[in-house]
Formats: structure tokens, sequence, C-alpha cells
């Protein structure tokens, strides 16, 4: 058994002298602290507080089919205020350092597929749907059957899998590594830097942070994420303010001239339920719920199981404690997100970044969802953190992760496969969904073509034919004549 997951969430009383809180949320059980929890929630927040900045531009820059946009101030309002709620909610209810706010991709899909073919209320309403659905899954036990039917290597390389992709985003959204434009003919899709060598202010800052914190790592110095965080911060603000820099991407790291601004909350309620089958087919309706309650259901499977393994919270059946509480607090996230017009909240993987801190606990998210609150009145002030600085976190985290590979049977090819495809699949396609997807469709191939057909869990004979609509859904809607 591993290092992490001999500190498990075992049954248990509490030490003796242990306070209320400490029973509760059983930080001492869990070999925690209540320092390394506030450590790991502030560390938590850091890494994911540009949700701020981004989801108000990615659903305010799009146009429902009436020609409407969200306003930018209604928007950062309501993804602070679901977040807060949601990620302490988990917290209290599930436990679990697992922080909540609008799912980046889920967005996307919403704002560029969804809202053109409606009003944004019907599109928000359409959220709502998938919420409840969802939460139906789970009273029914279904969602948490499945989980449970996933073999205790495929979670493992889940893990792994989010391990390498939170590293590549932390790559990307700080400019180490950027996609190469299609008009440049090459079949490279991706480069170090903008131009193919490192270059500007902010990487430099990046580049920086990551040897601040691999070195903090190896030294083992308590708050080692948070404290590069707080320093390359620091060293931001102080470089942006000598040196001639075009562009930080979405946060400029300069001290705001105002540290308190007012909420509005315009958009909470603005939905509609039902509107989406007025203004499009059944059809249409329903193609796009399956597309957001598959993406919700596995995405959050994959980071539940991915941040519960590297906290060694996991059994020894690789079970995650309070399952059925945390993902129906999960579903009510997305029921949250569409009623307050910021699309669907979702678990985010960047939570690792607050158990790589040592939170083990859901005392962490009280942290975290405190945090967000705040940021509804100082979301000038707390959003001064630019991705340059923030990025190393999710570097280091993904080493983290990745350190458990060493638990998969690499020389079992039906074992192997499946789990390679899944650690492969969700760096190279931006997805943890459809990392997952892969490996189950090899796991249950390869069963089937080696004559164990009947160890394979029929939940995953079912999930992995839902995978297959997944993947093949351009030609199914084309077939049905929906596009």
């Amino acid at each position: 058994m591993s290092e992490a997951q001999q500190v498990a969430d075992r049954p248990g009383a509490a030490p003796p002298g242990a306070n209320s809180v400490d029973r509760y949320f059983r930080i001492t059980a869990r070999g925690s602290t209540i320092a390394r929890e506030i450590r790991g929630g502030f560390a938590t927040f850091f890494t994911m507080a540009y949700i701020l900045v981004l989801n108000p531009i990615i659903l305010g820059s799009a146009k429902d089919k009436f020609g409407h946009q969200l306003d930018g101030a209604e928007l950062v309002t309501a993804t602070a205020l679901v977040a807060a709620v949601m990620t302490i909610i988990m917290g209290v209810g599930g436990n679990l350092p697992l922080a909540l706010a609008a799912g980046l991709g889920l967005n996307a899909v919403v704002a560029f597929q969804i809202a053109p073919l409606m009003s944004w209320a019907d599109a928000m309403g359409l959220v709502v749907l998938e919420g409840l659905l969802i939460c139906v899954l789970v009273v029914t036990g279904l969602r948490e059957a499945v989980m449970h039917a996933i073999p205790q290597s495929l979670k493992q390389a889940i893990s792994v899998g989010i391990g390498l992709f939170i590293a590549f985003i932390g790559f990307v959204d700080a400019g180490f590594v950027s996609r190469i434009p299609d008009v440049a003919n090459t079949t490279v899709p991706v480069q170090l830097g903008a131009t193919g060598a490192l270059s500007g202010w902010p990487v430099l800052v990046f580049c920086l942070g990551v040897l601040l914190t691999i070195g903090l790592l190896a030294r083992r110095v308590r708050g080692a994420i948070l404290i590069s965080i707080l320093v390359m911060t620091v060293v931001a603000i102080v470089i942006d303010s000598v040196a001639d820099i075009k562009s930080w991407g979405l946060t400029t790291p300069k001290v705001p001239d105002d540290i308190v601004a007012a909420p509005e909350f315009g958009l909470l309620g603005n939905f509609s339920l039902f509107g989406a089958f007025g203004e499009t087919t059944v059809i249409t309706v329903a193609l796009l719920l399956f597309t957001l309650i598959l993406s919700d259901f596995f995405d959050t499977m994959g980071t539940v199981v991915g941040i519960s393994a590297e906290a060694g919270l996991l059994d020894e059946q690789g079970r995650v404690p309070n399952l059925g509480r945390v993902l129906l607090i999960d579903g009510a996230a997305a029921v949250a997100g569409g009623a307050s017009s910021s699309s669907s909240a979702t678990s985010y993987i960047e939570s690792a970044a607050g158990v790589g801190e040592g939170a083990r606990t859901g005392f962490a998210n009280l942290v975290t969802g405190g945090l967000f609150a705040c940021a509804l009145f100082l979301t000038p002030l707390l959003t001064i953190v630019p991705m340059q600085a923030a990025a190393p976190a999710l570097v280091a985290v993904g080493f983290l992760m990745m350190t458990q590979v060493k638990h998969i049977d690499w020389d079992k090819y039906e074992i192997a496969i499946p789990a390679f495809l899944t650690i492969a699949v969700m760096p190279f396609t931006y997805s943890i969904t459809n990392g997952i997807g892969a490996g189950f469709v090899a796991y249950v191939l390869i069963k089937t073509v080696l004559g164990k057909a009947r160890q394979v869990h029929w939940l995953l004979w079912g999930t992995s034919a839902l995978f297959l609509v997944y993947f093949a859904i351009d030609p199914i809607e084309q077939l049905l004549g929906v596009k």
C-alpha cells in the first residue's frame, strides 16, 4: 500500500483531546492539521481563481439565437457566488478537499453550441435540467455504481492521466507551450513558447516559479506550493511595474486602484427549464443533454477519483469516502450553475493543488469557499495573481499525481493498454472525459477478445456503449438529420 493510502480515511474515533471541528472533519484522523487545511484551501483558490475571469469571457463573448449577450459584471458575481456556496457545501457535506466552480469545456458547449440555438434563459434551463437528471442518477445509485464498477487499475490510470493533463494545462496557460497556428502548415501541433523559443517576462516568471516550487518540494518545505504562488505574484507585480509587457494573458498583476467592488446579482434565476423544447427539435435537445450529462458525469468521476487517490482517501477497494453525498452535491452544483446563468458548475481538478499542500478534508473547502465569497466584494484584489504565478502549482501537482503510475501492472496487456490510453488521451485531447472513454472502450474490447467478457461489469458495458455514441456523435447527428 502506498504512503498516501496509509493516511486514508479509516473508521475509528478521533484522537483524545480533538475539538469538535477536528472530529467532524476527521482532520487528525486523516493525518492532517488545521494549518495544512488552511494552506491547502488558499492554494486551491489561487490555482482556480482564474475562473472568475475566464468564465465571464467565454460566456460573455457569445450571443444567443436573438443576438443577446450576458453582462460581464453579472457573470463575475454569479461565478463567484456559485463557487463559494457549492464549495462550502461540498466541504461540510462531502468532507473532501474538492472545490467546485463553473466547468471549463461545459461553459464552451453552452456558449458556442447551445446558446446559438435558443435564448440564454432556455440554454441555462437546459443546464438546470442536466443537473437534475444527474441528481436522479445519483439518487437511484447508478452514478455511484458505475464508479464502483471501475477496476482499481483504471482508477489509478485516471489519476495519472489527470496529472499529465493538469501539468499540460499549466504549461499552456503560462505560455511555456503554445499551439502552432494552422496557417504554419506544419504537422507539429505545439511548440516551446509562442515562437519556438521562450521569450518575455511572463514566461520567465513561470519558469522561476517552477524552479522555486520544485526546489521547495525537494526540500519538503511546508506550504511549498502556496509560498511559490505568493512569491511569484509579488515578483510579477514588481516586473510589471518596471518592464514594458504587452500582455500577461487573462490577469495582469497590478495593485488595483479599487479594492472593493459591489456584486451584481442580475442573472440569478434567469432560466427557463423547458424553454429549449420550444426553440429546437426534441432530438436536438436530447443530444445536447446527452453531451452535457456525459461530459459532466465522467469529468467529475475522474476528478473525484483522482483527488481522493492523491489525498490517500481511497479505501482498499479503491472507493471514495462519502461518495453518494459527493456526487449528489456535484449534481446540485450543475443545477446552481444553470440557475445563476454561470453555466454548469462541477468539481475542479485544480483542487489537487490544495491536496499537494496537505489538505485532506472538507475544512480546506471552507477556506476556498470563503475566499470565493470574498471575491464577490474584493474581486479587484483577489484576481491579481497571474496564471504564470499559479501555473507552477499545476506542474508540481502533475508530478505528485504521476507517481501513482507505479501501481499499475504493466505486464498485463488487458490492464496496461486501457491504462495507457486513459493516460495518453487525456492530455492529448485536452479532455478528462475522452481519456476515460478511451480506456473504458479498450478495456471492454480486450477482455472480450481474450474470452473474459464475463469479467466485465454490466455497467462498464453500458457506459462503454454510451462512449461509442459519444465518440461517434457527429455521424449520428448527420444520420438523424440534426446537422
